[in-house]
């Protein structure tokens, strides 16, 4: 499980691996950096090949983004979509099935609080995986809640690795209903 929190200066990655029993691994966590210098372009295809390496280094089965949410900086929100966009583009390149989710829905999977701050998200992701501190930059450890998010929402990794925990289907079924 591979999540991207992503970023033009700079777009955290952090790949776990989510057992049955949602119990989790950390396997890579790092951030990926732009130039702040360069051209757009430059800095867009930056982030690319660092995320394709990470896919063939460590072999995720899904990607999960942060999901784009209105803020008041323009330029922070306009670069955030770019990596973002960034991100999918290289999931559907190499196959990948890929998902977004809000920074509320991470807040609410890792600590229960939907409103969390990011001081008590980072503890919680350090926890779980069993971390002596809290990863750093905070991008990174926001990914890492990311990949966590995801499989703990009953996604295809977690459905394909085992039947899903009581709480997973709970969840599931929550989700199924708002649809409607």
């Amino acid at each position: 499980m591979l999540g991207i929190d992503p970023g033009l200066t700079r777009c955290g990655v952090g790949v776990v691996d989510v057992a049955p029993d949602r119990s989790a691994t950390l396997v890579y966590v790092g951030v990926l950096r732009s130039d702040h210098g360069d051209p757009i372009e430059r800095r867009l295809a930056s982030i690319a090949a660092g995320l394709r390496a990470v896919i063939d280094d460590h072999g995720p089965a899904v990607v999960a983004v942060e999901r784009v949410f209105a803020q008041h900086n323009r330029q922070t929100v306009m670069g955030t979509a770019q990596a973002s966009g960034i991100a999918l583009l290289v999931a559907g390149e190499r196959g990948l099935p890929a998902a977004t989710h809000t920074p509320t829905e991470i807040k609410a999977a890792i600590t229960g609080y939907g409103a969390a701050d990011k001081r008590q998200v980072q503890a919680m992701v350090a926890r779980i995986l069993r971390l002596d501190e809290v990863p750093k930059p905070a991008d990174a450890a926001d990914a890492l809640a990311l990949a966590l998010c995801h499989a703990w929402r009953g996604g295809p990794v977690a459905a394909a690795s085992g039947p899903l925990t009581p709480a997973q289907r709970a969840w599931a079924d929550a989700e199924r209903l708002a649809r409607r």
